[in-house]
């Protein structure tokens, strides 16, 4: 399992009041993963929320659940860096990840992008991840990706 924050209670609180105005701004969210998925070149691109045991999707492209374990969470991995991208080029090769069921199995995940989310108080709620199960020569614009999620917290968190 993912690395659990000191603060995580206070965190999860932070987690709780983002619910509703991430499902009413659903449309807009949904326009934020489209351009994401386009800017990264990737079959998939979504809009996680991390709370205790779970990620959810509040927003995606692409064949992927809307909810999973925290523990195969690749997003709950990126929480722990607020304002740094997390770039996984090989996830076969990476010692989180290499045993993951996400990797082993459908989507068979082999690039992953994710950009953490954070509220006004600097609580890391989830990410704005791009995933594919194609290897990428060259990273995604990461500048235009972090613009796309500030966009995001914008909507959601502030």
């Amino acid at each position: 399992m993912a690395f659990v924050p000191f603060d995580e209670e206070r965190r999860l609180h932070a987690v709780e009041r983002v619910w509703q105005p991430a499902r009413d701004q659903h449309a807009a969210l949904q326009d934020v993963v489209e351009e994401a998925a386009r800017v990264a070149h990737t079959p998939i691109a979504a809009i996680s929320i991390i709370d205790r045991r779970r990620q959810c999707f509040v927003s995606k492209i692409g064949d992927v659940e809307d909810e999973m374990p925290r523990a195969v969470s690749f997003c709950a991995h990126a929480i722990h860096r607020p304002g740094e991208p997390m770039i996984v080029p090989d996830a076969r090769h990476d010692k989180r990840f290499a045993d993951n069921p996400l990797v082993t199995a459908a989507p068979f995940i082999r690039f992953y992008a994710g950009l953490p989310l954070v509220d006004r108080a600097g609580y890391p709620l989830g990410a704005l991840c791009v995933i594919d199960d194609r290897l990428h020569d060259v990273l995604p614009d990461l500048y235009r990706l972090g613009e796309l999620a500030r966009g995001v917290e914008r909507l959601i968190a502030h």
